[in-house]
């Protein structure tokens, strides 16, 4: 079976489901018709129809064949446009962070987490690299590295990323994960006191990141689906506003948003105009639902002002703790800065990731593990719609890790996260990932957890106290 082609075809079906350009009970093509269509086998087309029904889009009626469900109805509407006032909150985003994240304890089902379950993730493999790497670097791996990081790992990332352009291995310089790559880029692009502009939610990372190196972060306007509004952006460079730019361009923690390959064309020429670093996070890039792999704004940089930052702790091994940047024309400050704060990076764990990246398996498990997080998503989709309150709003990524969901605003998802944690359930509060008066009615969502009917029965937990939560507050209002 072509899984691949299957889940392609499905996602069209889907598309034209949320567009309403098939509406609540129409029929839907035949499989007959879907094999001729689409060149593909019988199998395949029922594997087609059971990834739309599991998402809640089709149902299945004797003898009659393949409907858009009335499920559908309830698929939500997308959250929101961000529009930041530029007014902080009195919140510790610190403070909260500690809290969401250090009361979920053993046997909390945690859609609060931000890397996938390690049930979805090659650890047996990685198992076997990591003894083969002890026995094959010098001193089992116990010996310093070069600052640069191992040639054979940035070799392997050149390899599979046709996304890059024209880089090289010598153009990339290895990290502790991805926060470390974007620490260096700030430090080697920015001043204290410096102004950085990032989209609107943004990854609550960030912002003790900001505050160690003394700048401030600017909340950007963002789209659900596309990202930045570049237009508000090239206002805010005209009045020369901003030092830099932070952007996830590929499927953006928490919203999920992805930048059309036209948006990020014009962003790459707005820092050009301006001369002033993009810093682009890339670390979800290889988590697509579609058929290829979307750019990065790196690929369309002439200029070096990009600098790039990825890891492999979404897709590999959280826990090894290794990336990467391509820091364009800072590549030497980069270089000094880690010098500086690190030495070198860790042996052991870059030759491990190399070794695995060398077989067949990486890209057979990046496939299987997109399949997975895919249908995930349809099923998360169709859990909310199902079990969440009238008027919930939903974001749809094409890829990533995250749903960010957007309740009416008698909901407050603080108050939600102190409910579910009661019960076991660990969500993201929105107010997480801004540092303004905004999102407390919006929490993210990981689906990187296999599919159960555990998870099921979570999801309409959370979609029980959301309705609660919001009769009692609109009754207190009222």
């Amino acid at each position: 079976m072509n899984q691949h082609k299957y889940e392609n075809i499905a996602m069209i079906l889907a598309d034209r489901i949320k567009d309403k350009v098939l509406l609540p009970g129409d029929k839907l093509p035949s499989l007959r018709k879907l094999c001729m269509d689409h060149d593909i086998s019988q199998s395949t087309a029922l594997s087609v129809y059971d990834l739309l029904q599991a998402g809640g889009y089709a149902e299945s009626r004797d003898r009659s064949g393949y409907f858009v469900s009335r499920l559908s109805r309830r698929i939500a509407a997308l959250p929101f446009s961000s529009h930041p006032a530029g007014k902080e909150s009195a919140q510790n985003l610190d403070k909260l962070a500690e809290e969401v994240f250090s009361t979920a304890g053993p046997g909390h089902i945690k859609f609060s987490y931000g890397a996938p379950s390690s049930r979805l993730l090659p650890v047996a493999r990685l198992n076997k690299e990591l003894v083969k790497a002890a026995r094959n670097l010098e001193s089992g791996g116990t010996a310093y590295t070069e600052t640069q990081g191992n040639e054979k790992l940035r070799r392997q990332i050149i390899r599979h990323a046709p996304h890059l352009g024209s880089l090289k291995p010598d153009d990339l310089i290895t990290t502790s994960g991805c926060n470390n790559a974007l620490a260096l880029a700030l430090m080697a692009t920015t001043s204290p006191g410096d102004r950085v502009g990032v989209e609107s939610p943004y990854y609550f990372g960030l912002s003790g990141l900001a505050r160690n190196l003394g700048i401030k972060l600017v909340e950007l306007p963002c789209h659900a689906l596309t990202g930045p509004d570049l237009e508000m952006l090239e206002g805010i460079l005209q009045n020369r506003q901003l030092q830099a730019i932070i952007v996830v361009s590929n499927f953006s923690n928490p919203m999920g948003g992805l930048m059309p390959a036209a948006n990020k064309q014009k962003l790459v020429k707005l820092i050009e105009q301006f001369q002033i670093p993009l810093i682009e996070d890339d670390i979800y890039g290889d988590i697509y639902f579609g058929r290829q792999r979307p750019e990065t704004c790196k690929g369309y940089d002439n200029s070096g002002l990009v600098l790039l930052c990825s890891s492999f702790t979404k897709t590999i091994a959280p826990g090894y703790r290794v990336g990467w940047i391509a820091p364009g024309k800072f590549r030497e400050k980069v270089l000094q800065l880690k010098l500086s704060f690190v030495v070198c990076s860790v042996s052991l764990t870059e030759e491990a990731i190399a070794g695995f990246m060398e077989t067949s398996h990486y890209q057979k498990h990046l496939k299987q593990l997109r399949q997975t997080l895919y249908a995930n998503y349809l099923q998360y989709s169709e859990a909310i719609g199902r079990y969440f309150p009238e008027g919930t709003r939903l974001s749809q990524p094409q890829g990533g890790l995250f749903l960010w969901v957007e309740f009416d605003h008698d909901i407050n998802t603080l108050q939600l996260f102190k409910q579910a944690i009661r019960l076991g359930i660990s969500i993201a509060p929105g107010q997480l990932f801004t540092r303004e008066k905004q999102f407390s009615n919006c929490m993210r969502l990981n689906f990187g957890l296999p599919w159960n009917t555990q998870l099921e029965q979570a999801l309409k937990t959370i979609g029980h106290l959301a309705t609660m939560l919001g009769n009692t507050n609109n009754e207190l209002n009222n």
